[in-house]
């Protein structure tokens, strides 16, 4: 089964979530600050993490930012409703998702089981043997080997931002409203969505475009949503 770091400076809320998932028969390393999260994931392999925002020491935010200098893993950020900033500046350095305090616990397995899908799907669908080439000016995206390129240079994109991309690179000219891109991409009905995925728009913009406020690929459709220009 999977392997889940849980990082949160609370033990009691480390416990409780430990509880869960093994409950569900995932494998859990316990990690209560930055530090340590980081220590332990030289030294195993995870497959996703779970950590809190505020914290002593390496907060979540920096450890979010230093992961995803050399991993992809999906990342489940914990924030307290008044950390609404925390939350958005997660999503923007590379979280995939984030769980407000106080959380449903059976909500929090729903989306590790989620991401892990995805996540799953992104890296072993060389199996499937089916080799896709989506061209839309310089930006190509090779869906065989989850390679992104913007005119011959590679591009690093999470999964979820790589999903988003290759939904409206898929659909080029068409315009997709944020509900459904969310329902989507995260399969899930789209309550309070807009914040979530306009984050990883303007993400998928920084990577992608040379002038991101004069987006070349990336459109918005004022009041109706977003799509990729055709070229």
């Amino acid at each position: 089964m999977p392997t889940i770091l849980v990082c949160d400076d609370d033990k009691q809320i480390v416990e409780a979530i430990n509880i869960y998932l093994t409950g569900e028969g995932f494998n859990v390393i316990k990690a209560y600050d930055g530090y340590e999260a980081l220590e332990l994931l030289e030294k195993n392999e995870v497959n996703l993490m779970i950590i809190d925002v505020m914290m002593p020491g390496l907060d979540g935010i920096r450890t979010t930012l230093k992961v995803r200098e050399t991993s992809s893993i999906p990342i489940i950020i914990l924030s307290a409703k008044s950390e609404d900033t925390d939350k958005i500046l997660g999503l923007n350095i590379g979280a995939d998702d984030y769980i407000t305090k106080p959380f449903n616990p059976l909500e929090l397995v729903a989306r590790v089981k989620s991401q892990l899908r995805r996540y799953t799907q992104l890296g072993n669908l060389n199996q499937q043997g089916s080799s896709q080439v989506y061209k839309c000016g310089g930006l190509m995206i090779n869906d065989e080997n989850k390679e992104v390129t913007v005119d011959g240079e590679p591009i690093k994109l999470t999964p979820i931002e790589y999903n988003i991309l290759l939904l409206l690179v898929k659909n080029a000219g068409k315009v997709f409203s944020i509900d459904q891109i969310y329902e989507k991409i995260w399969n899930e009905d789209a309550i309070g969505a807009d914040n979530t995925v306009a984050v990883h728009i303007r993400h998928i913009r920084e990577k992608i475009e040379i002038n991101p406020k004069e987006p070349r690929y990336l459109k918005v459709v004022w009041g109706v949503g977003y799509k990729i220009e055709k070229q």
